[in-house]
């Protein structure tokens, strides 16, 4: 496992994305699984145990660089990373099982932590990377001491995928999200060109800019990474995941579980609050007000916050 007692000076924007793992204590390490290789950047060995850091279905594990370097700035806390590229994004090829599920999903995460020395492990989990943190906590309830969602998936979504009409009335931020990733799904290699096109243009902030409640302060390394990290293929397979999920398996969490969600995420229904705490036994759930649907690089230092409360 990868180890780096020293970490270098970090820049001063907390929410700048970066893709310098040695800047943030990590190393790069590559682990079979079931579904096929997964890359992770892991590091800041302290004991264990591991802390997990699983990503949405828009992004890599670059998205929680502004979190770890709002962790450096305030004492460095968060130990034992294991930051995933879930498979289909990053670095992590797609899963050679088709169509994959969460729960193939959450067994590559654990076999990834085990591989890495591990045997109990907290998870945080940003959107897609929410429901794998919940499904592993009910496969793995010895192992997981604690969730903590950011921004997390919810029924809102769900029912979205599984009835466009009704469900696309309700969140259309996230229906329009999926007309474009089957738009460049049917593009192939030009999907990819469109969007540098478009990034070069100046256009892409704008279209992204629903995504992000403090819009005017986003930094340009958001909207590069972001576009760099767009998966359609691997997106929809993620959404027809989610749509064949049983949410009713999170009452079998066993563990804390604390979630932290944008006041302004548009991928947020109504009820989903609601709907999770009936599900998830002991949840504390808390609004940061302002805030979009990328809570954890708009706000590190609010979601750091709330990662170190009881």
């Amino acid at each position: 496992m990868p180890s780096n007692h020293s970490r270098p000076a970090v820049p001063d924007r907390a929410s700048v994305i970066t893709a310098d793992e040695t800047a943030l204590g990590l190393g790069r390490v590559t682990v079979d699984t079931d579904i096929g290789p997964v890359t992770v950047r892991a590091g800041r060995e302290a004991g264990g145990p591991a802390t997990i850091l699983l990503h949405g279905a828009a992004g890599s594990w670059t998205t929680w660089s502004p979190f770890l370097r709002a962790d450096d700035e305030r004492g460095a806390v968060v130990d034992d990373v294991i930051a995933v590229d879930l498979p289909g994004w990053g670095e992590s090829p797609t899963a050679t099982r088709d169509p994959v599920s969460v729960g193939a999903l959450s067994d590559a995460v654990a076999t990834v932590a085990r591989a890495l020395g591990y045997r109990s492990w907290r998870v945080v989990g940003h959107s897609l990377g929410g429901f794998v943190a919940l499904d592993l906590a009910v496969r793995e309830p010895d192992a997981t001491i604690r969730v903590d969602l950011v921004s997390p998936t919810g029924v809102g979504v769900v029912e979205a995928i599984r009835h466009p009409v009704t469900g696309g009335v309700r969140l259309p931020w996230f229906a329009g999200m999926l007309i474009g990733m089957r738009v460049l799904e049917v593009l192939g290699s030009r999907g990819p060109a469109l969007l540098r096109l478009l990034n070069r243009a100046g256009l892409l902030a704008p279209l992204m800019s629903p995504l992000f409640g403090r819009r005017r302060d986003l930094d340009r390394s958001v909207v590069d990474a972001l576009a760099a990290d767009v998966r359609p293929a691997t997106f929809l397979a993620a959404t027809r995941a989610a749509a064949a999920y049983d949410l009713h398996g999170w009452r079998g969490v066993r563990c804390p579980v604390r979630c932290t969600m944008g006041g302004r995420d548009v991928f947020v229904g109504s009820d989903d609050a609601a709907v999770l705490a009936a599900l998830v036994p002991d949840l504390r759930v808390h609004t940061l007000a302002g805030t979009g649907h990328f809570a954890a690089v708009e706000r590190p230092e609010a979601v750091l916050e709330r990662y170190t409360a009881d």
